[in-house]
């Protein structure tokens, strides 16, 4: 008898094992961000057989689905932070979001390889490819014949060199007027005829109420590649020009400093405001980093000490961190201040 009860004992005390770890598996509606890595720049950006330095690192932030125990224990990591699956992906599928994160990479490495080879003296040329489709408004009257990956390539049989020709057409037409969109999908040309709607920013102009990014091919001499990879984003802006740079004019940027850093990059050499900046200096921090490129940007309703330099020195400080946190808006102020830790 009682080993018989000592048996049920047992068998409770399993199944309730299994149930709480089954409990604690169950998938959630949120996602972890936490720090990534802090790579090699060297591993992604060459030419002709030469590599960047490899003192020159892009930050990551990594992001995972959290299951319920992952879900309550990122509460005990004050780097680990919890967003919903709706604020992340908004209206996209995952495979969407994804596609996205490229889109915003490749845009990312192209104004980067630009603008190094303007700086370098180089003559760089941008052919213009069309635009991607990243989302539709819920009031166009494409919605259900475009989709998000699309490649609009020309519009009422018209092709043009830029993103702006191609929106100052559309804008020019009159509203409810018919237009078509010529789209290339699943390497086909398929066209696509739908009715203008007003600009949401400017009730007098039309649009045809897409979200896009511009699809486009630096060529340069000699050519850089960039290959990123799975990693996916724009925030390796910054740190990709700087590898250009080094590799058009052969000149040693680092010598032998670590030096991490983060930002968007346009073909200005503007460098814009990222998400995750406190996951990324740790990342950079656990990797030896000396130094760390952050943008000083501040963006419309941002406070002061909400900018990403802001917030990475205050993480720095946090963490006990003997980096160097420097502030940039453009390439030109991360160039210069290597230029002087040179000296």
């Amino acid at each position: 008898m009682k080993n018989k009860k000592k048996l049920n004992i047992v068998v409770a005390t399993l199944l309730l094992l299994v149930l709480v770890y089954l409990g604690l598996s169950w998938p959630t509606n949120y996602y972890i961000e936490a720090p990534g890595d802090a790579n090699s720049v060297s591993q992604f950006v060459s030419s002709k057989g030469k590599t960047a330095s490899k003192n020159l690192l892009m930050v990551t932030v990594s992001e995972r689905q959290a299951s319920l125990g992952d879900y309550l224990w990122s509460y005990t990591n004050p780097f680990e932070t919890r967003i919903s699956q709706k604020d992340l992906l908004g209206n996209q599928n995952t495979n969407q979001y994804m596609q996205l994160q490229e889109w915003y990479m490749e845009t990312s490495q192209n104004n980067a390889i630009y603008y190094a080879a303007k700086v370098a003296g180089k003559t760089p040329k941008k052919e213009f490819l069309g635009v991607y489709v990243m989302g539709l408004a819920t009031n166009s009257k494409f919605k259900g014949k475009l989709e998000i990956g699309d490649i609009i390539t020309a519009v009422d049989g018209q092709h043009f060199k830029s993103t702006k020709s191609l929106m100052d057409y559309i804008q020019k037409q009159k509203i409810s007027q018919k237009i078509t969109i010529t789209v290339q999908r699943n390497n086909k040309s398929i066209n696509y005829t739908g009715k203008t709607i007003p600009l949401a920013t400017d009730k007098s102009k039309a649009a045809i109420g897409i979200q896009l990014v511009e699809r486009s091919q630096v060529i340069t001499e000699p050519q850089i590649k960039i290959n990123a990879g799975s990693i996916g984003g724009p925030s390796a802006g910054l740190m990709f020009s700087l590898a250009s740079y080094q590799l058009f004019t052969g000149h040693d940027l680092t010598h032998g400093v670590k030096i991490a850093g983060t930002g968007t990059i346009d073909d200005d050499g503007n460098v814009g405001m990222i998400g995750g900046v406190d996951k990324k200096v740790v990342a950079a921090d656990k990797a030896g980093a000396k130094v760390f490129f952050a943008p000083s940007q501040q963006l419309p309703g941002y406070k002061k000490d909400e900018t990403n330099y802001a917030v990475a020195v205050k993480t720095a400080k946090q963490i006990h961190s003997k980096m160097k946190i420097v502030p940039v808006t453009t390439f030109n102020d991360a160039l210069n201040y290597l230029k002087k830790i040179q000296k």
